[in-house]
């Protein structure tokens, strides 16, 4: 195990498999977060033009950069600080893909959610949280993370993996999910850090009833927001779990000038 706890995959089928759900071409440039020991970044270098891989553990960069393919560069730093699109030189469209710590799960989404947002992401995840990323409004899994990621993106599983399959083992089983942008999303990108902030809010309340929720998430009057509501089509009664992102966008742009 190295100094920052990460956990590797060496079974070359998962890593090809891994691969594929980016659906590489030769054209592709991607961006590759926490390669580690370079065990996806040599299964995938063949298959795309080129492989930017961002490493926090110096030692394991250092290692890399000196095994890894031609049209591979290792950088040495934190993936949440750096600014990926100047590594990848401005290239537009790209990819992205990465064996994520689980603990920074949640700003590794954001972070690869920056606009120009990639074509693609698919990252190896902790399932619990891979089960919230695809939880459809009214289930238990469904939240904040939920509705944050569906507001921009078409979200699936496509591959759960055991423990077993890590060296070390960690203590939860994975699943590999793909993000992909979508085409209409729900909210603009100035409207993007508001609509997180308030739905985080709302969800912070998620078994109140919504009217009551959005009381303490905008102090706003009751009065308006049931007028609000109502205009919407949406009962005051009903919980922040029930809605579906796109209302939670209605909602914020009507009570906004509350």
């Amino acid at each position: 195990m190295t100094r920052l706890s990460q956990h590797f995959l060496s079974d070359v089928n998962l890593l090809n498999k891994i691969a594929a759900a980016l659906e590489p071409a030769p054209t592709d440039v991607v961006l590759e977060v926490g390669p580690g020991r370079g065990s996806l970044t040599r299964v995938l270098a063949p298959l795309v033009a080129r492989v930017v891989g961002v490493e926090t553990d110096r030692e394991l960069a250092r290692s890399l950069s000196a095994q890894v393919p031609a049209n591979v560069t290792v950088v040495s730093g934190d993936a949440l600080e750096l600014d990926w699109h100047a590594l990848l030189d401005g290239a537009f469209p790209f990819k992205v893909i990465g064996n994520i710590p689980y603990a920074i799960t949640s700003p590794l989404i954001a972070k690869a959610l920056e606009a120009p947002r990639p074509a693609s992401i698919v990252y190896l995840v902790q399932r619990e949280v891979a089960s919230r990323l695809v939880a459809r409004p009214g289930t238990r899994a469904y939240g904040a993370l939920s509705v944050g990621v569906q507001a921009l993106c078409t979200v699936d599983v496509v591959l759960r993996i055991p423990a077993g399959a890590f060296r070390p083992r960690p203590r939860v089983d994975s699943a590999l999910v793909r993000l992909v942008p979508r085409t209409d999303p729900v909210v603009m990108p100035e409207e993007e850090r508001p609509f997180r902030t308030f739905v985080t809010a709302c969800f912070s309340r998620r078994r109140k009833q919504i009217v009551n929720a959005l009381e303490a998430a905008t102090e706003a009057p009751r009065a308006a927001l049931l007028n609000v509501l109502d205009g919407l089509g949406v009962a005051p009664t009903i919980r922040p779990e029930a809605l579906a992102p796109e209302v939670f966008a209605r909602i914020l742009r009507h009570t906004r000038s509350l």
